[in-house]
């Protein structure tokens, strides 16, 4: 019998997009840019911290942003459903630094993601990824260990993650993600996806 692990993403799958989310609080659109838009994590990240640089925001004002932030109506409820009958990762570009307070509203599922630099005084100087393309590269991990993956995301990030797995699946995605890879189902409910799992595990 399998032994399965369903890897997920965060952001816009179980917890609105903390960028945008920050974005509206502080009032700089610019912030609102995200992997759905630049799929070059690292220009984006050079991008983000240099307006933040600009503006003199650090990580407290982005932590008071993240203090107010819930998750998506029925993401615990999905996740805890999920972790009845399936070991769970949770695969994100975040930080540590910021995925803390909303794993605790979660329900404190196990979660793989990068580091920020941060000086004394608070300001973000720059991030450290835990591995190169961090989501693909845990699976193929995970797989070389005996498991078989059940991967779910929303953006360009999330493709080598849901390619790579057994089966795989869009999750709230945008039409233009859906669109270019016409042979991922796509769900928009966490009730279809959590369906879409359990066939996955038969």
């Amino acid at each position: 019998m399998a032994m399965y692990i369903t890897c997920l993403d965060l952001e816009g799958v179980l917890v609105p997009e903390i960028w945008i989310a920050f974005a509206e609080a502080s009032g700089i659109p610019e912030l609102k840019t995200t992997t759905r838009d630049e799929p070059d994590y690292d220009k984006l990240m050079k991008y983000r911290l240099n307006i933040l640089k600009e503006h003199g925001l650090g990580l407290k004002e982005i932590q008071e942003t993240i203090a107010k932030i819930d998750p998506m109506p029925g993401a615990k409820e999905f996740l805890d459903e999920l972790r009845s009958f399936c070991q769970v990762i949770i695969l994100s570009d975040t930080f540590t630094q910021f995925a803390g307070p909303l794993m605790k509203k979660l329900g404190m599922p196990t979660i793989f993601c990068n580091t920020l630099e941060v000086a004394p005084d608070g300001e973000i100087t720059g991030y450290k990824m835990r591995v190169e393309q961090s989501k693909y590269t845990t699976v193929k991990a995970l797989q070389s260990v005996g498991f078989e993956t059940i991967a779910s995301g929303d953006s360009h990030n999330d493709l080598g993650m849901i390619k790579a797995s057994k089966a795989g699946f869009l999750f709230k995605s945008p039409d233009s993600i859906k669109a270019e890879n016409p042979d991922i189902p796509a769900y928009e409910t966490y009730d279809e996806l959590l369906a879409a799992i359990r066939k996955a595990m038969d």
